[in-house]
């Protein structure tokens, strides 16, 4: 692993911030948004990350630092977005326009604690991965000029 890939893992662990960032945004928007049907109603959406090894990146690069079955990480990729199957949260208010003919509104199934939460995380992250790039790019220029002495 060259002091470059640095650059290469962080940036995909920025990259996957901002998206997380990004659906716990569209998550809190959208948490108040009533309906009046279940099939309309907005859900929670979460994206899931897995890693990306070097080995898949660079075959001819295996078991030259690690001898374990799975080489050293490589960054960070998104494999998708899923949407919550928890229960919808249903409410009975007749007098609301969105309610069904039985009175009842259907909320989304999002915990807006839990997605505050997940955005401090989120945006930590992010903040932790810009403080790896900097601190690489930091080693980088000194490296630079040591041979100017």
């Amino acid at each position: 692993m060259s002091l470059g890939s640095i650059f290469d893992i962080a940036g995909s662990g920025m990259t996957a911030q901002s998206l997380r960032l990004n659906t716990t945004a569209s998550n809190i928007a959208n948490a108040e948004t009533a309906s009046s049907s279940t099939e309309t109603t907005y859900r929670a959406r979460k994206p899931v990350f897995a890693a990306i090894q070097q080995s898949l990146l660079n075959p001819d690069s295996q078991g030259l630092a690690f001898t374990g079955e799975q080489g050293p990480g490589a960054g960070v990729r998104v494999e998708g977005i899923v949407e919550s199957q928890a229960d919808l949260q249903m409410r009975y208010q007749p007098e609301h326009p969105a309610a069904n003919e039985d009175g009842y509104v259907f909320y989304p199934n999002v915990n807006v604690v839990e997605e505050m939460a997940d955005m401090m995380s989120s945006s930590r992250s992010y903040q932790m991965n810009v403080d790896i790039m900097n601190t690489a790019k930091s080693m980088m220029q000194r490296i630079l000029t040591l041979g100017q002495q």
